[in-house]
């Protein structure tokens, strides 16, 4: 049990930096822009987003695994990446967010710090839909920590 723990912990760590670094560094500008757009443009800029997120917390994971000499579950470790990309995807096209927000009575909180339409800034970064954004990500990293510590 107790290198269950520690297991899920290191991986929480290692996918928790690597999801920083690939959210806010690794992704490209013109990802951040049009991920949330209708129509292809905006799936082919979320996907690729999300390949290189997931190519971040690959290699997050393993460096994790080389130097503790940690040993992860590869069917365990696809899951989890999987369910984490899939997740991504889903908040990052936006609307669905937004929808889900309001639906669960967030949209004010979603909608908090937006920016006047036009302006050309991107309305997700420090507002409320950036902040449910976050967490969401946080709680479906979580998620895939546990899938990968219980495989472990």
């Amino acid at each position: 049990m107790t290198s269950t723990v520690a297991t899920f912990a290191a991986v929480f760590a290692a996918l928790y930096a690597a999801h920083q670094v690939g959210d806010h560094w690794v992704q490209s500008h013109q990802q951040a822009c049009s991920k949330g757009a209708p129509g292809r443009a905006g799936r082919a800029a979320c996907i690729g987003h999300v390949i290189t997120l997931t190519g971040t917390k690959m290699l997050a994971l393993a460096a994790l695994m080389t130097v503790t000499h940690l040993r992860l579950d590869p069917v365990a470790l696809t899951v989890a990446l999987t369910v984490d990309a899939v997740s991504h995807y889903w908040a990052d096209r936006r609307v669905t967010l937004a929808r889900l927000a309001d639906a669960v009575g967030k949209g004010d909180f979603y909608r908090l710090g937006a920016p006047r339409p036009g302006t050309g800034d991107a309305p997700h970064l420090g507002t409320g839909a950036y902040a449910l954004d976050q967490s969401w990500h946080v709680a479906w990293l979580f998620v895939a920590a546990l899938i990968i510590a219980g495989g472990a």
